[in-house]
């Protein structure tokens, strides 16, 4: 029993690497390598929120380290993210982070816009000035 136990207590050492980093890693392969585009989608969007999670817990760290449930749930997480049958990252990826984008690139754009137009508005302003002097 003690060696059981301790396997069991440790598995989380050898299952994380294994969902977190290799399936996905040779997953990541297979769909570069196959012919369809739609599972490319799923693994660029696993590595898009699994780089995220990862730099979250790199600033949270400190706060991280005194919540013992942090990476039994990080690791429940990232299996649902991993997991063919539930796609968890395209969801994620198309509720959330394309959502944010498109939010950020209308105002981003609507700011260039007025950008471009004061500057246009400063051309013509000088172009005026320019032409009253002579």
């Amino acid at each position: 029993m003690g060696k059981s136990w301790t396997l069991i207590t440790h598995l989380h050492t050898i299952a994380g690497p294994c969902i977190t980093l290799l399936y996905p890693l040779y997953a990541s392969v297979c769909a570069m390598e196959s012919p369809t585009k739609v599972d490319d989608e799923q693994w660029l969007s696993y590595w898009i929120i699994y780089s995220f999670i990862t730099l979250l817990e790199m600033v949270a760290e400190p706060v991280l380290y005194w919540i013992p449930i942090w990476y039994p749930v990080k690791l429940l997480f990232v299996s649902w993210l991993v997991l063919p049958q539930f796609k968890g990252a395209s969801f994620i990826y198309e509720k959330l982070v394309r959502e944010q984008l498109r939010k950020y690139r209308a105002g981003h754009f609507r700011m260039g816009h007025a950008a471009a137009a004061a500057d246009d508005k400063k051309v013509h302003i000088a172009k005026a000035e320019h032409d009253h002097v002579h």
